[in-house]
C-alpha cells in the first residue's frame, strides 16, 4: 500500500503503530478508510481512487 501511495502521488505513507489489528487511512486529518468499522482490507486501487477524488 505505501508504495502505490508512493508511486501514485509521490508521497511517503508512514505508520503509526497501534494496536488490535487496526488500519486506517488519514489523508490531511481526514479519515478516508478504517478497517476497523467495514472488516477488512482495503483494494488498494479503489482506495487509491479515493484518494485521487479527495
Amino acid at each position: 500500500m505505501a508504495a502505490k501511495i508512493k508511486d501514485t502521488f509521490g508521497e511517503e505513507a508512514f505508520i503509526i503503530e497501534g494496536a488490535g489489528g487496526i488500519f486506517d487511512v488519514n489523508v490531511d486529518g481526514k479519515l478516508v478508510y478504517s478497517k476497523h468499522e467495514t472488516g477488512e482490507f482495503p483494494n488498494e486501487d479503489a482506495l487509491v481512487e479515493e484518494m485521487q477524488a479527495l
